[in-house]
Parts: C-alpha cells; structure tokens; sequence
C-alpha cells in the first residue's frame, strides 16, 4: 500500500506541475478555463460507515469539449469487514448541445479488503478498471444523468451493477 501512496503522490506532484508550467506559459487564460468540482459521501448506522471523497479539474478547451483527471478515496466498515479503495481516473466531457452532456471517463481502482469470517480472516487486493460512458442533462454547472460501465463483470467486487446514476458538479 506504501508503494501505490507513493505513485498516487507522484502522479499529483507531476500534474500539478505540468498545469503550473502551462499556467505560466499561457498566462491567465488557461486558470480562467479550468473547473473544478468532485463528490463526496458518509453513510453510517448502527456496526456501519462509509465514507467517500473523489476531486477532479477539468480544462475546457472551448464550449464543446472539456477533459481532465479525478482522485477518489473511499472507506467501508462494518461488523467484520473493512474496505479502502483508491485510485484515479481521466475524464472527457463533450456538450454537443448546452443542455446535453456526453461523458467518457477511464477509472483505474486499488481496492483492500479485509474481513473476519466465522472460520477466519479473509484478505483481497486488487487494482479494478472501469471505463463508464454516460449521457446527461446540463443545467449551468450541474449535470444529471447515468452512466454505463462497458467493462463490468458479474465477478465486480467494487460496483453492483454496469450502470450509475450520477449528478456532476464543476465550478
């Protein structure tokens, strides 16, 4: 896990990097064409929490066409099991009309489990890749729509289902 905080932090070290090289060779044209935005989420109850952060920044390169990178983090407990997920993702958005938004976003997941079962601990790692296409109705910053994962599994220990609901807000 120390290894992949250790990639996770060079890869921000380097975007951030590169956005600020960009920042100062194009002036401050390329700040005032980026967005930023992302989601969060807590859930808990009685021998139950969840919680979720997952930031992202889009560039927009004009009003049709928007891409950039996303972070998440999430966590799960609960009586005998506990889950850490991290990982990235790149993202386009494209708004052939202002209120329709089409969406491609590549998602790559480290997940961690651990659980104690009746006859033992159970252990699982493993790195989870989702690529989601998704279509939306946009309205200012905010876009309501779904999204279908092509490369869900029945065997997917991270989503229920190949297509998600989502609400996407950049500023």
């Amino acid at each position: 896990m120390n290894s992949l905080l250790k990639v996770c932090g060079f890869a921000m070290l380097f975007l951030a990097i590169n956005i600020s090289l960009q920042a100062q060779s194009q002036g401050s044209d390329f700040w005032d064409k980026v967005d930023v935005g992302g989601g969060f989420g807590l859930n808990f109850g009685r021998e139950y929490f969840a919680a979720s952060i997952a930031p992202s920044a889009i560039y927009n390169f004009n009003p049709y066409f928007a891409m950039g990178p996303g972070l998440s983090y999430s966590y799960v407990k609960d009586r005998s099991l506990k889950s850490s997920i991290v990982g990235g993702s790149i993202i386009a958005l494209a708004n052939p009309l202002p209120i329709i938004q089409l969406s491609a976003e590549f998602e790559e997941l480290y997940v961690s489990q651990r659980a104690n079962l009746d006859g033992g601990t159970f252990s699982d790692d493993f790195w989870n890749a989702a690529l989601f296409l998704g279509l939306g109705y946009r309205n200012g910053p905010v876009t309501l729509g779904a999204r279908y994962n092509v490369l869900y599994s029945d065997r997917d220990a991270v989503y229920s289902s190949a297509i998600q609901p989502f609400i996407r807000v950049y500023f």
